[in-house]
């Protein structure tokens, strides 16, 4: 069975290091898995400032 270059090197990597993913999921925990807070969304949410449709244009 066909096995990509790196297909073949994470595997690799992943027998090298086992402990390779736990501390990834430790790092996108640490950044990113963060409660949300239903109020909080809702406020800013209600507070963003309509864009206009050319960004770089100046109003006249």
């Amino acid at each position: 069975m066909y096995e990509s270059e790196i297909t073949q090197f994470l595997k690799q990597l992943k027998a090298e290091r086992p402990h390779l993913e736990e501390d990834q999921r430790k790092g996108r925990a640490l950044l990113w898995d963060k409660p949300q807070v239903l109020e909080q969304t809702e406020r800013q949410a209600s507070v963003k400032v309509a864009q206009q449709a050319y960004v770089y244009q100046t109003k006249r």
